[in-house]
């Protein structure tokens, strides 16, 4: 009698590297967003102080 051989799945069948591809769209570094976050939040909260 013959042994099936039996396979695993493969492990990145399918699957996508997204921050290996490069759209060629504007770069903005994390910091930046996160300050311009908190920039806005503290301006909605100061504007909504004086109101």
């Amino acid at each position: 009698m013959a042994k099936e051989k039996v396979q695993g799945p493969v492990s990145s069948a399918g699957l996508m590297r997204y921050f290996d591809v490069s759209g060629g769209g504007i770069e903005v570094k994390p910091e930046t967003v996160v300050i311009f976050a908190v920039g806005f939040i503290l301006l909605v909260v100061i504007v909504n102080y004086l109101i």
